[in-house]
Order: C-alpha cells, then sequence, then structure tokens
C-alpha cells in the first residue's frame, strides 16, 4: 500500500514539473518573438521556480491521489499568469505588443470560469484546488495593477494589493479568518476586477474612461471587503457575546450550588469531631 502510495505521489509531483516546463517553454517562445530583456526572462523564471516549489510543497502536504483535471486547467493559467508576468516586467525596459499581453490575459481570465466547472462535474473540488485557484487569480489581478499603474498612478495598486492586506490583518486579528457564506456579488466583483483591468491596460479607451473604469473597479472592491469585513466583525461580536453568556450562566449556577454544599461539608467536619 506505501509503494502505490508512494508511486501516486511521484506522479503528483510530476504535474508540478511539467508545468514548470510548460512555463519555461512558453517564455522560450516569446522571448525571441518580442526581444524580451533581462527583466522579463527574470522575472518569468522566477516565477515558474515559485509556482512549482509552493504547488510541490502544497500537494505533498496534503497527499492527494492524483493531481485532479480541475487543477491541470488552474495550472495552465499559472502558466499564462507567468507569461504575463514577464511582459509587464519587461514593460518598464522595453515594450512588449499590448495586444499579446491582452490576449494571454483574456485566456487566463476564460479559463478562470472553467476550472471550477471541471471540479464540480468530476467530482474532484478539493480545498487545495480552490486556494490555488484564487492564488493565481489573486496574483493575475495584483501584476495587471502594476502594469495600469504605470499609466494612472501607484493609487492603481490598492486593487492588486487589497487581498493581501486582508491576509497580513488576518494575521493580526483572527476574527477575519472565520469563513464567509457564498456570494454571488463577491465572486462578480472579483471577476470584474480582471476584465477592468484588461480593459484598462489595452489602450482602447482615452485616458479619462481609462481611470474611470478603474476608479469603477477599485470602488466595487472597496465595498465587497468592506462588507465582508463588516460580517465577519459582527459574528465575532456575537461569537464573543455568547462565550461570554455561556461563562455567566456557569458562574451563576456555580454562585448557586456552593451554599447547599457548604453546610453539608460542615456537618461532616462537625460529625467526625464529635
Amino acid at each position: 500500500m506505501a509503494l502505490n502510495n508512494t508511486y501516486d505521489a511521484r506522479l503528483v509531483q510530476q504535474e508540478t514539473a511539467v508545468g514548470a516546463g510548460a512555463q519555461i517553454l512558453l517564455l522560450a517562445l516569446l522571448g525571441p518573438a518580442i526581444g524580451m530583456g533581462p527583466a522579463g526572462w527574470v522575472t518569468g523564471l522566477v516565477f515558474a521556480v515559485a509556482t512549482w516549489a509552493v504547488l510541490s510543497r502544497a500537494l505533498h502536504r496534503s497527499r492527494p491521489r492524483s493531481f485532479g483535471p480541475a487543477n491541470r486547467v488552474t495550472l495552465g493559467r499559472a502558466v499564462l499568469v507567468g507569461g504575463v508576468t514577464a511582459l509587464v516586467a519587461d514593460s518598464f525596459e522595453s515594450a512588449p505588443p499590448v495586444s499579446l499581453l491582452v490576449a494571454l490575459t483574456a485566456v487566463a481570465l476564460i479559463l478562470d470560469g472553467v476550472d471550477g466547472k471541471v471540479a464540480r462535474r468530476t467530482g474532484t473540488s478539493t480545498a487545495l484546488g480552490a486556494r490555488f485557484d484564487m492564488e493565481v487569480d489573486a496574483f493575475l489581478i495584483l501584476v495587471l495593477s502594476v502594469y495600469v499603474s504605470t499609466m494612472l498612478g501607484p493609487w492603481v495598486l490598492l486593487i492588486g494589493g487589497m487581498r493581501y492586506v486582508f491576509v497580513a490583518a488576518a494575521r493580526v486579528l483572527p476574527w477575519l479568518n472565520a469563513p464567509l457564506p457564498p456570494s454571488t456579488a463577491r465572486k462578480t466583483v472579483a471577476a470584474l476586477q480582471g476584465v477592468f483591468l484588461l480593459l484598462a491596460g489595452s489602450d482602447l479607451l482615452p485616458l479619462p474612461a481609462t481611470a474611470g473604469v478603474v476608479l469603477l473597479a477599485l470602488g466595487l472592491l472597496v465595498w465587497s471587503f468592506g462588507r465582508d469585513v463588516l460580517w465577519l466583525w459582527r459574528t465575532s461580536r456575537v461569537g464573543a457575546a455568547a462565550d461570554a453568556g455561556v461563562t455567566r450562566e456557569a458562574r451563576r449556577k456555580e454562585s448557586v450550588a456552593a451554599p447547599v454544599t457548604e453546610p453539608v461539608e460542615t456537618m461532616l467536619e462537625t460529625a467526625r469531631a464529635a
């Protein structure tokens, strides 16, 4: 049995290696075609290695029997996001084709709606798969916000950084780690971030319209995060009040029971003395 588990684990780890290889192959195709500079090459390779290392560690901890078709779709999206990351890094040295960046981003966003459906239809939904999908989405939004910030200013980075600020705050405020109820509005706002940032980075709109689109994206994101944080805070207050009520009730019962037990103990001591 142990041999079978080891064999399965090796197969799963091979999937991550294939993903890293696909990332390097994509860079090898993009680099000569657009004349990618050192910044793009280094960033793309670092992304490939980091994705392989983090995903391999997560798979080692969760020890799934197979990688799963949905995770393969997400891994393909991660490869595309790595290509977008390399192009954005290269944009600080040169001007990569906007059409290429838009194409890679558009395919990655379209596939975002595929991996979840594949997981549900194949019955392979896992916590690791959901986290993998979420991290790929969050990093793509961060990279796109960096790209658009070069046109509109550093305030755009609030869009990409908000999720990471929330994660950091949750380490200090444990009540932020409580599970949130499912929300169609939250999913819609998250999906629109990528669409709006892609539209802003495509150079299809005049600058004022581009700024308006990004401001709308930021406003929706602030509303979504604000609503969730408020819900978590209220839930934590209700839970704290309930815990306090249980503690008070337990103390009350102890105080009621104390006068009854005390005379009995006194009588026993008196009887022993006699």
